[in-house]
């Protein structure tokens, strides 16, 4: 049955004035696979203040690690935009979701489809070993209205470069693929039209979609969600559903906090 842990914060990042990240303290019972998410907040008049949020970190690291937007009016950011290093937020001893390797038929290219803080879930499989195991190339797409909101470029191009142990595997199989919509960047353009008039992959010198070698995941908004889910499916990549492998799946728990 599930519980609730205390963990202390251990530092606080704000990217933005909109956007916000913090490390915790991990339970060594907690458990989780790459990609999943957690119920996470604090304690509000003596009530546990709960929303779901992706976990950035690597499965096997000691710390958990979280990607938020401030959300002014929102019940549970409004007040964990405040947090400092020494305070206590409360996580849930059980970690789910549908952003699994073992949710997809197998393929050549790995396409992580994201947008704002639906990055949170791709940052920790882009630092799992096994996802390089099971693909050639896996392609991470980020996409934000500005450019300062691509938070964690170091990570992606600095920091797992070098990583001692996955660092010859990010060199050979990781593309990054980040794009805006509201003001000059080398790639601009919704993530949408960018699937879907084939840019992506022509920018990245990969061949046309096709279902036989491409499998997807995709996290962010409602609109965005339905829209590349019709765009997939329109060029015949199956969704992953009620146990049933496909080509695409989509993470579908997350609404505005």
């Amino acid at each position: 049955m599930a519980s609730l842990h205390k963990e202390t914060v251990l530092s606080v990042n704000h990217w933005t004035e909109s956007l916000f990240s913090f490390t915790t303290s991990r339970n060594p019972s907690f458990r989780f696979q790459s990609g999943q998410f957690t119920m996470m907040g604090i304690e509000h008049n003596d009530r546990p203040l709960l929303r779901a949020y992706s976990i950035v970190s690597a499965h096997y690291q000691d710390q958990l690690e979280f990607f938020s937007i401030k959300v002014p009016s929102g019940g549970l950011t409004s007040q964990l935009k405040n947090i400092e290093v020494g305070d206590e937020v409360l996580v849930n001893s059980k970690a789910t979701g549908s952003l699994l390797q073992d949710q997809l038929l197998p393929g050549k290219h790995l396409y992580l489809l994201s947008t704002g803080t639906g990055l949170a879930p791709f940052l920790s499989i882009i630092q799992d070993p096994d996802v390089y195991q099971r693909y050639d190339k896996i392609i991470l797409t980020h996409c934000c209205r500005h450019v300062e909101d691509l938070a964690y470029g170091d990570l992606i191009t600095k920091q797992l470069p070098e990583h001692e142990l996955l660092g010859e595997l990010v060199r050979e199989k990781l593309l990054y693929y980040p794009t805006v919509t509201r003001e000059d960047f080398h790639t601009q353009g919704r993530l949408t039209a960018l699937l879907e008039s084939g840019k992506i992959s022509q920018d990245l010198g990969l061949p046309p979609l096709d279902p036989q070698s491409d499998r997807f995941m995709i996290c962010g908004g409602p609109a965005m969600l339905k829209e590349l889910s019709g765009i997939l499916q329109s060029l015949n990549f199956r969704e992953s559903r009620s146990g049933q492998l496909g080509e695409f799946v989509v993470e579908r728990a997350f609404a505005d906090q």
